[in-house]
C-alpha cells in the first residue's frame, strides 16, 4: 500500500514539525491498512482527531458560530461518497464512507447528515472548538440583526485568519509558480532566495486535509478529502472538498486530492483536472504541477495537490506558501 497525505495549503505554519510528525503518523497509518479506502479513511482520521489541522476538531468556526464539516471519498471503480455541513462530526470522512456504501445516493447534507452517522454508530456531538479557536471567536463582537448584517461583517473577515491565529496582509492571491515536492516524506515549506521561509504570505485558512492511495498489488485507487471550511465562512458555506472531481477525485488513472481558495478550486474542478492530465499520458507529478499553473492562471488563486497513479508515481503541487505532505509505504 502506497499513502500520501496532505495537511493543506496555505500560509507556512509557525512550527512545522509537530504537524509533520501527525502528517507522518496519518500516512503510516492508512499504509498499514489492506485496501486503499480503508488507508485513506485511517490516514484522515489521524488528521481529523489532530487540531492542528481544519478538519475534525480543528475546523473553522461559520458566521452563526457553529463549527460544521465536510468530505468526500472516491475509489478508482468510481464510487462515491460527499457529506457536508455536519455540526458535531469529527470524522466526517467516515460519514461520507457511509454515503458510498450504505446509500444509492452520492452526496447528503446537514443534520440529515448527522443523523446517517448517528445510526451507522459515527460519533456525533462532538465538541470541535480547539483552544485557539475558541479564543478567536471569543475576540469578535458577531452582529445579532440577520444574514445581510453577517454578509456585511463577514466581507473583510472571510478566509482571513485561520483556526490557527495565522494573521496576515494580502488576500491569498497567487505569487509564485507550481511547487513540486521532490520527497513528499518532507515538510514542503517554500524558501526564498536567501533560504528564509516566507512569512503568512497567503493569510487564508487553506489547511484541508487530504490522502490518497494506491494498493499494489491490486492495482486499486482511493482518494478522500476532509475539511472544517473556511474562516468565518457565511453559516451553511459548502466549498469544493465534498465536490466530486473538485476537492477529491478517482478514477482507473490516478487518485487525486485538492486544497485551497475552495470557490476557486470548484471552479475549475482542480482534481478532475489532475486526473485528466494523467489519462492523457502525463504521470502525478507532472499532471498536478500542470494542474496547479493552469488553476493559478484561470483564477489568480492558491492552491496544492496530491494525487497517485496508477503505475505508483506519486505527485504533490502547490502555488500558496506552503504544503506540508507525508506518505508511507508498506509493502
Amino acid at each position: 500500500m502506497q499513502v500520501l497525505v496532505h495537511g493543506g495549503a496555505g500560509s507556512a505554519p509557525d512550527d512545522p514539525a509537530p504537524r509533520q510528525a501527525v502528517l507522518d503518523e496519518a500516512a503510516a497509518t492508512g499504509a498499514a491498512t489492506s485496501d486503499p479506502v480503508g488507508a485513506v479513511e485511517s490516514a484522515l482520521h489521524v488528521l481529523e482527531s489532530s487540531p492542528r489541522f481544519n478538519a475534525g476538531v480543528g475546523s473553522a468556526v461559520q458566521s452563526d458560530g457553529e463549527i460544521r464539516t465536510d468530505a468526500g471519498i472516491m475509489t478508482d471503480s468510481r464510487a462515491v461518497g460527499a457529506a457536508c455541513s455536519m455540526p458535531g462530526v469529527e470524522h466526517a470522512v467516515s460519514v461520507a464512507r457511509i454515503v458510498m456504501e450504505a446509500t444509492p445516493h452520492g452526496f447528503v447534507s446537514g443534520d440529515h447528515a448527522v443523523s446517517l452517522a448517528d445510526a451507522f454508530g459515527i460519533e456525533t456531538g462532538v465538541d470541535l472548538w480547539s483552544d485557539r479557536t475558541r479564543e478567536r471567536w471569543a475576540e469578535l463582537d458577531r452582529p445579532a440583526d440577520g444574514v445581510q448584517s453577517e454578509l456585511a461583517w463577514i466581507e473583510d473577515r472571510y478566509g482571513r485568519t485561520d483556526p490557527g491565529g495565522r494573521d496576515g496582509e494580502d488576500n491569498g492571491e497567487m505569487d509564485q509558480p507550481a511547487q513540486r515536492a521532490t520527497d513528499p516524506h518532507e515538510s514542503t515549506l517554500d524558501h526564498d532566495a536567501a533560504g528564509q521561509r516566507p512569512t503568512s504570505s497567503d493569510p487564508t485558512d487553506h489547511d484541508t486535509v487530504g490522502a490518497v492511495a494506491l494498493d499494489d498489488d491490486s492495482g486499486r485507487l482511493a482518494a478522500a478529502t476532509s475539511t472544517g471550511g473556511r474562516w468565518l465562512a457565511l453559516a451553511g458555506r459548502v466549498g469544493d472538498v465534498p465536490q466530486v472531481g473538485s476537492g477529491f477525485y478517482c478514477a482507473p488513472a490516478a487518485a487525486v486530492s485538492a486544497t485551497g481558495a475552495g470557490e476557486d478550486i470548484a471552479r475549475v474542478t482542480l482534481s478532475r483536472r489532475v486526473a485528466r492530465h494523467v489519462e492523457r499520458g502525463r504521470d502525478a507529478d507532472t499532471a498536478a504541477a500542470l494542474a496547479i499553473d493552469e488553476f493559478a492562471e484561470l483564477t489568480g488563486s492558491t492552491a496544492g495537490v496530491i494525487a497517485v497513479d496508477a503505475t505508483g508515481t506519486l505527485g504533490s503541487a502547490y502555488n500558496s506558501a506552503a504544503m506540508q505532505t507525508a506518505r508511507a509505504t508498506d509493502r
